[in-house]
């Protein structure tokens, strides 16, 4: 099922996130309900409270970046089979490199600006068998992961914005929480 997904301007967007256990709730169905959504509106990635649940879970699948010629066959490749559900998961190194890149999030459509991250992360969760896992990423995977990472701890990518870019996006983000914006893709706003 195709959820809406969750506007700036909402407080969830700003909580940190609370760890979940196998027992919880219809937590397959939510999962298929997460991939739905994000393919629907062309995401690489979707984090729950996105679709209004504050607890430690995302999805990542990296393959439309695999499309993209600039890339080199080796990035190409690694993007076009990464796809991953991370429950529970923390970040337990980063590189000290930090590369700009051009980014976007599907609860603040029509706003793209250069991010600095990290370049290579290590990060440890449990995938959906509740099964521990450690993985090491670089370039774009890392990025991608890194995105979604930061909205479970409560952090949107315009945060990490100088607050003179901030101040001249205002408008703007004013008229996404207020639903005064067009979207490919249902969403719920705070009006």
């Amino acid at each position: 099922m195709i959820l809406p997904i969750i506007a700036y301007g909402n407080p969830i967007l700003k909580i940190k996130c609370k760890e979940i256990d196998f027992n919880y709730k219809d937590l397959n169905n939510l999962i298929d309900n997460m991939w739905e959504t994000m393919y629907s509106a062309s995401g690489v990635g979707l984090a729950a409270p996105q679709i209004g649940k504050a607890i430690r879970l995302f999805v990542v699948d990296t393959s439309p970046f695999a499309e993209d010629k600039e890339l080199n066959i080796i990035e190409r490749n690694k993007l076009k089979s990464f796809k991953k559900v991370f429950i529970n998961p923390k970040i337990i190194w980063s590189s000290s490199t930090l590369l700009n890149f051009n980014e976007g999030c599907l609860s603040i459509p029509e706003i793209r600006e250069d991010i600095k991250r990290e370049d290579q992360i290590e990060i440890q969760y449990q995938n959906q068998k509740f099964e521990s896992e450690i993985l090491k990423l670089d370039g774009l995977s890392a990025r991608v992961v890194q995105h979604e990472y930061d909205h479970i701890e409560g952090i949107l990518f315009t945060d990490k914005l100088s607050s003179f870019k901030r101040k001249l996006l205002k408008r703007k983000l004013n008229n996404i929480s207020l639903g005064k914006i067009k979207s490919d893709y249902p969403m719920s706003f705070n009006k």
